[in-house]
């Protein structure tokens, strides 16, 4: 299970949107901070911003899988108004069928960027 985000950290900071999407149940619900997303089409919207606004990427720090949950630490990298920014994030993921259904996540100090 631990595989299934790793091919999903690794698409994103590729910048693969069909291979992050990939990755994905077609009723996934991603949350982050007051934003929530829910199906592949609002998905794709708000991984194509992220990726072509933020130019963010993640690394793995720690793992913790238990059946069909994920929890993890991460690492993310971003660029926010021409600034270089780091933050510890905090992930909690079902998956199913190989595959995110749901994920929470958290970034230290606030999810959103003002």
């Amino acid at each position: 299970m631990s595989e299934i985000l790793r091919r999903h950290v690794a698409a994103f900071n590729a910048r693969d949107l069909a291979a992050l999407l990939a990755g994905f149940t077609n009723d996934a619900v991603w949350i982050t901070g007051t934003t929530v997303v829910r199906g592949r089409a609002e998905l794709t919207d708000l991984f194509r911003a992220a990726m072509t606004q933020l130019l963010p990427t993640l690394t793995i720090d720690d793992l913790l899988v238990d059946g069909d949950r994920v929890a993890a630490q991460l690492t993310e990298r971003l660029t926010h108004n021409g600034e270089a920014r780091t933050f510890p994030i905090a992930g909690f993921y079902h998956l199913r069928d190989g595959r995110i259904a749901s994920a929470k996540i958290y970034r230290e100090g606030s999810a959103e960027l003002v």
